[in-house]
């Protein structure tokens, strides 16, 4: 059955008071799918929908919910309830969740926490936003390192009905600090008198708390990872990531990058549900810069005006000249951008980045003039000393746009700027610019019977 054809159901089973068929039939549902249906319905029926919820899914449907959504639900239901879902949630989610609340909510929401959550959740509340302590969960299965094989398993046993975790456990001290980490395979096909610290690995890949969360997807991708340790500066073991929260992380850096590369300010509010204030607000700032930027190009058309007088066909081969070049910078960058951010392009990488690039733009630059000198010499009427002008500006623009689409994003990087920043609309600027130059200049060297300058 299709979404619309579960909610009509569920919507016939809630007007007749079928509450008890409704709760059936949701019980049967992945929680992740009975979170979709929410955004569908207005608010008093995601009230009536969640309180019918099977108690054993409420609080995981909840923590999939769309923020404003949770929102409205905890203002209308008991601080029971609230305790209830508080007590099921893994930390992490309640943490994001309680980020995006009003402070009188909060408020109510660690008033009904247990005092130990509440302490844990005040730590992560501290940690630097967007950073490794602020995804973790301290949900996870610890074992001494003095521990045998068979008591490991057994306080694996143990610990497995109350944490959610994978089936990495981590290796502390007496201290707390990281030795090692050990699977439950190895544990399993180890002998149950080994001591733990024979058959653990200790070449761990950990995370500081401290940490940008964006490093942490970095290392989660380049040692394919399902789960992290996170340490504070003395090596403690504080937390782990798992692979779920990292790829929450990795959506909304990405989402992040492609704000920043269409030169819009980063927002985390669904498009949809953004207000049309805000979306202005987010695009404006950008907008001004690269309205002012641009001006430089008209200075440099009304310093050449008198070249366009003597010869106004020049002035339709502009537009060509510019979105070329601005396209082919777009592409550099796109790409510098993309390898950087996989780890495939470093700062020591800057002159093999530069040198791939000017020979791309060679060869591209080549086929592209070619092309646009057949096309003006068969269809257009501009004398041949002119298309050649055209020709060459186009090459030479399109080598200049190359080598400027790479170097934008690697200085940014070296000045501790985003280098999405440099992408799309600031070098298409910075081309056009160029471009223009280029081709007045070879105007005014090349076209001396036509111009008078």
């Amino acid at each position: 059955m299709d979404k619309k054809g579960i909610l009509d159901e569920l919507a016939e089973k809630i007007r007749t008071h079928q509450f008890e068929p409704a709760r059936e039939m949701l019980a049967d549902m992945n929680p992740i799918d009975i979170a979709d249906l929410f955004d569908d319905l207005p608010n008093d029926k995601c009230l009536v929908l969640f309180r019918i919820l099977p108690k054993d899914l409420s609080a995981e449907v909840f923590s999939n919910l769309p923020s404003d959504i949770q929102k409205s639900v905890v203002e209308h239901i008991s601080d029971k309830e609230i305790q209830a879902i508080i007590t099921e949630m893994q930390l992490d989610d309640t943490v994001d969740f309680i980020e995006e609340l009003p402070a009188n909510l909060v408020k109510r929401i660690l008033e009904q926490a247990s005092p130990d959550i509440r302490t844990q959740i005040n730590i992560f509340l501290k940690y630097p936003e967007d950073s490794a302590g602020s995804v973790m969960t301290v949900e996870y299965v610890a074992l001494r390192s003095y521990m045998t094989i068979d008591e490991a398993l057994a306080k694996y046993k143990n610990l497995a009905n109350i944490n959610n975790n994978n089936d990495i456990c981590f290796i502390i001290g007496e201290t707390r600090k990281l030795e090692g980490v050990i699977s439950l395979k190895t544990m399993v096909l180890s002998d149950p008198k080994a001591a733990i610290v024979d058959v653990m690995e200790k070449n761990v890949v950990s995370v500081l708390a401290t940490e940008d969360q964006e490093v942490v997807a970095d290392l989660f991708r380049k040692y394919d990872l399902n789960s992290m340790p996170v340490t504070d500066k003395e090596n403690r073991l504080v937390g782990i990531i798992t692979v779920d929260d990292i790829m929450d992380v990795i959506v909304a850096e990405s989402t992040e990058d492609i704000h920043k590369m269409a030169a819009i300010d980063p927002s985390k509010v669904e498009y949809l549900k953004e207000s049309v204030w805000s979306h202005s607000k987010h695009r404006i700032t950008w907008l001004v810069v690269l309205m002012i930027s641009a001006t430089f190009t008209g200075m440099i058309i009304h310093k050449y005006e008198e070249v366009l007088e003597s010869a106004v066909m020049l002035a339709a081969f502009i537009p060509m000249l510019m979105d070329t070049g601005g396209n082919a910078g777009a592409q550099s960058s796109t790409l510098v951008i993309r390898g950087m951010a996989l780890g495939e392009i470093s700062s020591r990488d800057f002159w093999k980045v530069i040198w791939k690039e000017f020979r791309v733009s060679l060869i591209v630059g080549l086929l592209l003039a070619a092309l646009n000198f057949a096309r003006v010499y068969f269809f257009d009427s501009v004398p041949l000393n002119v298309i050649f002008v055209i020709c060459i500006s186009l090459y030479v623009t399109v080598i200049l746009a190359k080598v400027v689409g790479s170097i934008l994003p690697m200085a940014a990087k070296w000045l501790k700027l985003d280098p999405a920043v440099m992408a799309g609309p600031l070098i298409t600027t910075v081309v056009d610019a160029c471009a223009l130059m280029v081709y007045f200049w070879l105007s005014v060297q090349l076209l001396t019977d036509i111009i008078h300058v």
